[in-house]
């Protein structure tokens, strides 16, 4: 997938696996060992398939087009409350003495917090002129600890009832908020693209928008409270997800659901991720990127 590159695949999926918490760190450490060939040593393997935030980074966190700050706002029926990273196209605060309404966009990690990869995506979602709001539901648990493995480790032990309620009371206030039209969006990665799909339906006429990422779908009991406009994104290898997405799409046509999916092609699970250089997909990437920019621009701004 990447030029100039030739991780196995085998090696490829053996992290997948392990971020997701399928297999140990001892296993994923000794399975990719077994993929290591002339020039590509297990180490050499490793440290390809780690993240690589620097690398992946679009948009500086001090760049001067853009508005950031942390915010901590209540959550009661979850963990007690929620941090996130806010973020506005700093000419939407600068134009006049009151800031511009702007539509919202939920942007929800994947199983280990809130990386920087997460901050990234929601900076980029700033730049196409909206406010973007990335909680971290690692919170509860002293947030996200900058490093992936040890945040997997936390996020597997928080309750994950409790960390829904912590993202339902993230975009009620995203979308409460006075420099927001009251248009809100959800996207996300992973944990992030079923939450995105979980909370269309909790949320149903509250959220005008979903895009998830290689996520869960909507369980079929809960399809028809959707209301939002749900644009679907997996990658054609990722085996699991694109085996199911017949029926997950079975069931938002039975319910008259306004959707539209995509197998990308040659894509794998986290191709949309250019923090993991090994997964990244340079053409289809963007390419679902753009579809989600036109999708909340359609659904979440109009």
């Amino acid at each position: 997938m990447n030029e100039g590159r030739k991780i196995p695949a085998g090696a490829v999926d053996l992290y997948t696996r392990f971020i997701h918490g399928e297999i140990s760190r001892r296993a994923f450490v000794s399975g990719v060992g077994k993929h290591a060939v002339a020039g590509l040593t297990a180490a050499t393997l490793i440290d390809a398939l780690m993240p690589n935030y620097a690398l992946g980074q679009q948009i500086a966190r001090d760049d001067e087009r853009i508005r950031a700050s942390y915010v901590t706002l209540p959550s009661p029926d979850g963990n007690g409350s929620i941090r996130g990273y806010l973020v506005r196209p700093n000419s939407a605060d600068t134009r006049s003495a009151t800031p511009a309404k702007l539509p919202g966009v939920l942007v929800i990690h994947e199983n280990r917090g809130l990386n920087p990869h997460t901050e990234d995506v929601a900076r980029r979602f700033a730049l196409e002129n909206f406010m973007a709001f990335a909680p971290d539901t690692l919170t509860s648990a002293g947030g996200y600890p900058g490093d992936d493995f040890k945040g997997g480790q936390m996020f597997a032990r928080i309750d994950r009832t409790k960390m829904t309620e912590d993202l339902v009371a993230a975009a009620r206030w995203l979308k409460a908020r006075p420099d927001c039209t009251g248009k809100i969006g959800a996207t996300g990665f992973c944990y992030g693209g079923g939450a995105s799909n979980a909370l269309a339906a909790i949320l149903g006429e509250e959220l005008a928008a979903a895009a998830p990422f290689y996520g869960a779908p909507t369980p079929a009991a809960e399809v028809p409270k959707i209301k939002a406009a749900i644009l679907i994104n997996h990658g054609a290898l990722d085996s699991a997800l694109a085996a199911g997405y017949p029926a997950q799409e079975a069931e938002l046509k039975k319910n008259n659901v306004r959707f539209e999916g995509h197998l990308w092609p040659d894509s794998v699970h986290g191709f949309f991720n250019d923090a993991t250089p090994e997964r990244y997909n340079k053409v289809t990437g963007p390419q679902a990127w753009n579809r989600t920019v036109e999708w909340f621009n359609t659904y979440v701004r109009s």
